[in-house]
């Protein structure tokens, strides 16, 4: 089975967020299920930089107002078509904006180009290659459903929501520029609230719609976190999918990650506590037997850190301490700044992303807290789980999917693994963590909740059996 995958980033080539890593172990996974996939991304020059020498598959004298090439390579045994085209893709900053965090305003273009090509391949293939499906990923890659079923391509099409709160939203004004017929142009089509969304027409023209949690697919049915969607996900509901993302257990491994201070498992913990002073010197924190909580995140409204905010002063005064990395809103950072001034050796906090210190920081932290809003499916707790940092998460989503609350019964039969709240408040925050100090103390039962979060199994094996059984059901359907 041939898969022609979709997406806008992939680790460890380009990463903003859980998307890239997911888009980067998948294949691997369904490899082992007999599927093997070749993923279209941009030609960012970071891509570009690591392709050696590529071969050169299409070329195009005018792919939306940009000369390009599509590229094939192999780069840390992924399997990629890269659309070189640098009028769209090489320029300053990231994958979707400037230096500043604005969004580049020919988005649109650039990932129309992204899903036009995709369909490309699957109408015609690429020098004795062809797919026997499509599977795109969020907004960027949605348009290669809407690309394939106006060219009555034969081939089907799954189209993954990431995060439904990215929509790619545009003009009307740029609907002649896409290059669809004029039937594309309505309610069944890219229309959306008199504009054009990408991922609504995705969503409406995808044979089959995945989400990456049960809990998620089941949120986004209704008009609180539908997101303006819901009713097209209700009418499409025969069609829509919870499938769990699974973690990259080569990357992320206490006993064998070169990342982090010590390597230790579930069995010989001992070297945590190594992990935990290695922590503390980067931070700058305190050394003592305080629980030490963590945050490696976005700072958005999303993850709830307005409501971390409310909750530092509890937690320190609870006798926690904490050490954020992350970057996003602006008032956000500076609040956080604020509150590492304001408790020094007790709260500090690096704005910015740092891959190897996010894995000391799972490695060393007794707890991480991740109060989001909604959380389609979360990657950072199923790492933590995996390191023995205890997830205090809101209930939410996949969230609430991976992680068993210490409640009393689950404690008594040993299947704890972290702490819930719920509603998305403050002080339903400040519970939390209260109670996670409380099971801090209790240095056996601690300890059992580490064991079980680690022992855990959230490998892409079963969620890739899943796609794979997807995938092989829509080919027979389509005959």
């Amino acid at each position: 089975m041939r898969c022609l995958a979709v997406a806008s980033e992939i680790y460890p080539l380009i990463k903003t967020g859980g998307l890239a890593d997911v888009v980067g172990a998948l294949p691997g996974a369904l490899g082992a299920q007999g599927v093997a996939v070749r993923t279209l991304v941009p030609g960012y020059p970071a891509i570009l930089a690591r392709l050696g020498k590529p071969r050169r598959m299409l070329a195009y004298d005018d792919l939306f107002g940009a000369r390009a090439r599509l590229l094939a390579a192999t780069v840390d045994g992924l399997d990629l078509l890269v659309l070189d085209a640098p009028g769209l893709f090489v320029r300053e900053g990231g994958p979707y904006g400037d230096a500043t965090g604005s969004d580049w305003p020919d988005n649109w273009r650039r990932f129309a180009a992204l899903g036009r090509v995709a369909a490309d391949i699957a109408g015609a293939g690429v020098k004795g290659w062809r797919p026997d499906i499509v599977h795109a990923h969020d907004w960027q890659g949605a348009m290669a459903a809407a690309y394939m079923r106006f060219d009555a391509s034969a081939l089907p099409c799954v189209v993954t929501i990431h995060n439904l709160a990215f929509q790619g939203r545009f003009p009307a004004e740029i609907f002649a520029q896409l290059k669809l017929p004029s039937q594309a142009w309505s309610v069944d089509g890219v229309e959306y609230y008199g504009g054009i969304g990408f991922l609504k027409a995705g969503l409406i023209s995808a044979d089959a719609i995945t989400t990456v949690s049960p809990g998620y697919a089941q949120e986004i049915l209704s008009p609180g976190d539908g997101m303006g969607l819901d009713g097209l996900l209700r009418a499409r509901a025969d069609r829509l999918h919870g499938i769990l993302n699974g973690i990259d257990r080569a990357i992320w491994d206490p006993v064998n990650d070169a990342l982090i201070a010590r390597p230790f498992s579930a069995r010989a913990m001992g070297a945590r506590g190594d992990n935990r002073r290695a922590l503390e010197d980067a931070f700058g924190l305190d050394h003592d037997d305080a629980p030490l909580f963590i945050v490696v995140s976005r700072l958005t409204w999303q993850k709830g850190m307005d409501l971390l905010v409310e909750a530092i002063d509890g937690l320190v005064e609870g006798g926690g301490k904490l050490a954020l990395l992350g970057t996003g809103d602006r008032p956000l950072e500076g609040a956080f700044l604020a509150a590492a001034d304001r408790h020094r050796g007790r709260v500090a906090a690096h704005i910015g992303y740092d891959e190897p210190l996010s894995h000391l920081m799972q490695a060393g932290g007794d707890a991480i807290l991740i109060p989001s809003r909604f959380e389609p499916c979360g990657l950072t707790q199923l790492y933590a789980l995996r390191y023995g940092c205890v997830p205090v998460v809101a209930r939410v989503g996949g969230l609430g999917d991976t992680v068993i609350d210490a409640n009393e019964a689950a404690v008594a039969a040993g299947v704890a693994t972290g702490v819930h709240h719920a509603p998305d408040d403050g002080a339903a925050l400040g519970r939390a963590i209260a109670r996670t100090i409380a099971l801090h103390g209790d240095r056996a039962g601690w300890r059992a909740m580490q064991r079980a979060g680690m022992k855990a199994d959230f490998s892409w094996d079963r969620s890739a059996g899943r796609y794979a059984a997807l995938f092989a059901d829509l080919i027979r359907q389509a005959g």
